[in-house]
């Protein structure tokens, strides 16, 4: 059964304590969380209470003990400084086994797993880190406007200049810089523009 949950649910092992996934919606959630002993969920997808699958996602959490945590990825839109950051603030917060996912466990994750990467071996783990966005085994397949996501681990480590990605995240990083730098390669058509943020409502 976990064999089975683990390639229909699209797990990856980023390192040996933290893993990358879609979103599992076809049943067995907490036999495919218990299997790993996963200790924290980071959920790109952001902080939905109107939607059943995340009501029900945080629910099964703390009853398993599991720490969530709301990171709101876009995979078409430039994530603006305080969504970076939320991620650098997760990977700290969130005592391992960790588990990242998103809704394909494509996209979003890739993007996750490569920052992750760059910020826990520095900038010389660049080429692993786009070895996260491989069409196999992470069936990462962007679309036009999704082709920014490879990017940005390059952008990231350049921009970073030698400073630790997580401060760099939360200190230096802008997005309008970004959009720039993709303007001066000719990827202008390679996102939607800046992702609007959105305050938590219960």
């Amino acid at each position: 059964m976990s064999a089975l949950l683990d390639r229909l649910y699209n797990l990856h092992w980023v390192t040996d304590d933290v893993a990358r996934s879609a979103q599992p919606y076809l049943g067995f959630y907490t036999t495919f969380l218990k299997t790993h002993g996963f200790r924290s969920l980071i959920n790109l997808r952001g902080h939905n209470p109107r939607f059943a699958w995340w009501l029900r996602e945080r629910q099964m959490c703390e009853r398993l003990g599991i720490r969530h945590f709301d990171v709101k990825l876009s995979s078409r839109k430039l994530p603006p400084r305080e969504v970076v950051a939320d991620l650098f603030q997760a990977f700290e917060a969130a005592p391992t086994p960790i588990l990242m996912k998103c809704s394909g466990g494509q996209d979003r994750t890739s993007l996750a797993a490569a920052l992750y990467l760059l910020d826990k071996k520095g900038s010389d783990a660049l080429p692993e880190a786009k070895r996260q966005f491989a069409a196999w085994p992470y069936l990462h397949l962007p679309g036009g406007q999704q082709n920014w996501l490879k990017e940005f681990p390059a952008f990231a480590a350049q921009d970073a200049g030698g400073m630790p990605l997580h401060e760099w995240a939360r200190t230096r990083y802008d997005p309008q810089k970004l959009a720039q730098w993709f303007d001066s390669r000719g990827l202008s058509r390679s996102h939607q523009g800046i992702q609007r943020v959105k305050r938590k409502t219960t």
